[in-house]
């Protein structure tokens, strides 16, 4: 792999990751027109897949490697890494929040009376709490720091400072992901 120079690093914003995301969001909207339950349910499902197994893996896997790695290796693989994550996350989160509001909506979970109403609020509490931190933390200290490191010389504790509470952060984004799953466990098993 040939090590990048301020001229040959990619764009950050890579017009046909925006495409497939305005696609994507397309074919969300398609399932809540189509009031198919299977099709709004596997469009959930799946987008909910992706985004938790894509933040699990990078939280608990890639973000410690990269933790612990030289500043040229880790800046080498987060300038190639948050393009391709900076249209897919926040899709990801807006879809699955949004295709299970509507999927809630159409199986009459907005309707529960208490105590099982609760795990319906539990659940939007914690997909509105990892969109907001995920697209309002956690993506824009990501596109910060790959700025920060496409830079000639990039201010090592200017990152280093991004980057103190951001692990904590990815943390609390991976327990409320397992929290969700757990959640959405018992929405499957019956309420």
């Amino acid at each position: 792999m040939a090590t990048l120079t301020v001229e040959s690093q990619p764009p950050i914003v890579r017009w046909p990751y925006v495409g497939l995301s305005l696609l994507a969001i397309g074919v969300m909207i398609a399932a809540i027109i189509s009031h198919d339950r299977w099709f709004l349910n596997f469009v959930h499902v799946i987008c909910g897949v992706m985004w938790t197994g894509i933040d699990l893996f990078m939280g608990f896997i890639v973000g410690p490697i990269l933790k612990r790695i030289d500043i040229t290796a880790r800046r080498e693989v987060i300038v190639r890494l948050v393009p391709k994550t900076l249209f897919l996350m926040p899709t990801l989160a807006i879809i699955t929040g949004t295709s299970g509001w509507y999927l809630a909506k159409q199986l009459g979970y907005l309707d529960l009376a208490w105590p099982d109403f609760g795990w319906v609020a539990a659940a939007l509490t914690l997909v509105t709490l990892m969109t907001i931190q995920g697209t309002g933390y956690l993506l824009p200290t990501n596109l910060l720091v790959c700025l920060e490191l496409r830079k000639p010389n990039p201010d090592t504790e200017k990152i280093g400072r991004m980057m103190r509470s951001f692990f904590f952060a990815v943390a609390c984004q991976g327990t409320m992901q397992v929290l969700t799953i757990v959640i959405m466990a018992r929405f499957v098993s019956g309420i």
